[in-house]
């Protein structure tokens, strides 16, 4: 029962990270926090939960490579929102977040 918990804040937290980032830029707020930061934490609890919710380390390595393809797939989207564009810095910083989620699961694990 708890992975269903896990699943459905992975899911609901995807859904509104997908949302927030195909906007277009005149929907967002004026002033947000640093975009690299929102980025890396948002990918960090992403790889988090995934970690908790695989059960394998094949599983794990996938839906750690799902959430790296997943942030290719938005940033290359975020092509065609008005305002938006591509940036290589988002990729690090999702690919950084993921290393960093995964990290802490694996800490996590430990302890």
């Amino acid at each position: 029962m708890n992975m269903m918990w896990e699943v459905a804040v992975f899911v609901g937290f995807s859904l509104a990270l997908l949302g927030g980032c195909l906007v277009p830029n005149q929907w967002l707020p004026s002033r947000l926090p640093n975009d690299k930061l929102m980025h890396f934490g948002a990918y960090a609890l992403l790889a988090l939960l995934a970690v908790r919710i695989a059960s394998t380390m094949p599983d794990r390595a996938m839906w750690l490579a799902g959430l790296l393809l997943a942030g290719w797939v938005v940033e290359c989207l975020q092509q065609l929102v008005p305002g938006r564009g591509f940036s290589w810095r988002d990729m690090a910083a999702n690919a950084l977040g993921v290393a960093a989620g995964a990290l802490c699961a694996a800490v996590l694990s430990l302890i």
